[in-house]
């Protein structure tokens, strides 16, 4: 949500961010709204004070015996005025609401300009990408061992889904539980065992709705499915007035997630990048509004951890103006090298939010020895995609029998087990 304010103060240059976005000009409507709603609301006071004295009027009147029926007539109108007046406030306020809850986020002034994800700017790698003769890709290594199974989840569920079995499975879960226990030993994460339905305000305060309902899973109870735990993790604020002695607030949740993948169709059929269903680790900041850049590379360096400690190779890309979320300001993509598909993926994204969520979720802080309130800036990234992970891992360290070298950091949550095998091996 932008500061009405901002609107108000420099139209200009709300509209130049908005263009950014690769939005039309926006301000000479918002501020047409806005003014008719500060006239109305100006008449709305007007008019209040004066029923309040003709009351007060009628009374005087009446104790002296006298007629106060054009008084009476008089507070009749008025409130009927003022009827009509509240109502036209709540539609406009509502008009304006809808028209602000549709803008993206005004992105930061270093995030690069570009129309699409070939524009995206790498900022730094990590580790050689190992290349592989005849490396294969991960759903052939996990049908070929016996351990992933689509047409079992076809039947169950239809496409985008997976049945993973045995030491795979194990190996995913591994993956998440190496994971938490690294964020929130290490990095200083609190964990959260989040709900995974929320209600509309949830997902209208972090941003996935109005504008993009087609992209979630919605129940008959009302309810929808998280895409993200962003999503419960960073409504834990809202509504709330932080002490500011208590930030950065940093929690974290490993769930599953499920998006419907609206428009990804023809886009990664095969294997597991794109499923409805999927599990992550979400790393989830709530800051001071000086401290979110800082807070946000140290995110992504968290994120980077996970990779380090696997012994994957990746690089750090800064999203540009036309791949970049609608709720972030700035995000860095950390993006896996995939030996089997011969290029990096996405394995995690780092945003900060500056105050656009905590507007819409009204979360805020007291500075100390100050009575008013600030908004809080809002951070989130993968620490990481655990999905991804799997297939970053059976890719990299597959071998040339089709077994799956386990990381040695991993073994410890694996019973000690070192390699995956076919179980008739």
């Amino acid at each position: 949500m932008h500061d009405i304010r901002w609107i108000r103060e420099d139209p200009d240059g709300f509209d130049r961010a908005m263009a950014r976005r690769g939005i039309a000009p926006q301000a000479a409507d918002i501020l047409t709204l806005d003014e008719k709603r500060r006239t109305g609301q100006t008449e709305l006071q007007q008019l209040q004070a004066r029923r309040n004295d003709a009351s007060r009027e009628v009374g005087a009147v009446r104790q002296k015996g006298g007629d106060a029926t054009a008084l009476m007539d008089e507070v009749s109108r008025i409130k009927d005025r003022i009827a009509g007046l509240e109502a036209a406030d709540r539609e406009i306020a509502a008009a304006m609401n809808d028209r602000l809850a549709g803008l993206a986020n005004a992105i930061a002034d270093d995030v690069p300009d570009g129309a699409s994800e070939t524009d995206n700017t790498e900022v730094r790698r990590w580790g050689d990408p190992i290349r592989i003769n005849d490396a294969r890709e991960h759903f052939e290594l996990g049908e070929a061992l016996g351990m992933m199974d689509f047409a079992a989840a076809a039947k169950l569920s239809g496409a985008r889904f997976v049945v993973l079995r045995g030491p795979l499975a194990r190996l995913e879960r591994a993956l998440g539980q190496f994971m938490i226990d690294l964020h929130t030993q290490e990095h200083g994460y609190s964990e959260i065992a989040p709900p995974f339905l929320v209600r509309d305000d949830a997902l209208y305060g972090t941003g996935q709705l109005p504008k993009f309902a087609e992209d979630l899973f919605h129940t008959e109870t009302g309810h929808w499915l998280i895409p993200t735990a962003e999503v419960p993790l960073t409504n834990l604020v809202a509504g709330e007035i932080l002490d500011a002695d208590a930030l950065p607030l940093r929690v974290t949740a490993l769930t599953a997630c499920y998006r419907s993948e609206a428009g990804a169709a023809g886009k990664d059929v095969r294997g597991m990048i794109r499923q409805h269903q999927f599990n992550k680790v979400e790393l989830v900041s709530i800051t001071r509004p000086e401290e979110s850049d800082a807070e946000q590379e140290r995110m992504a360096r968290c994120a980077e951890t996970v990779l380090q400690r696997l012994g994957l190779a990746y690089r750090v890309v800064s999203l540009c103006s036309g791949d970049i979320g609608f709720a972030a300001r700035r995000t860095y993509d950390i993006e896996a090298w995939l030996p089997g598909h011969g290029a990096y993926r996405e394995i995690s994204s780092c945003s900060t939010c500056g105050d656009f969520q905590a507007r819409r979720m009204n979360a805020r802080f007291r500075p100390k020895g100050e009575k008013a309130t600030r908004f809080v800036h809002t951070l989130n990234g993968s620490g990481v995609a655990v999905g991804r992970a799997l297939i970053a891992v059976m890719e990299t360290y597959q071998q040339p029998d089709g077994s799956i070298i386990v990381p040695e950091v991993l073994r410890g949550y694996m019973g000690g087990m070192e390699v995956i095998r076919r179980d008739d091996d």
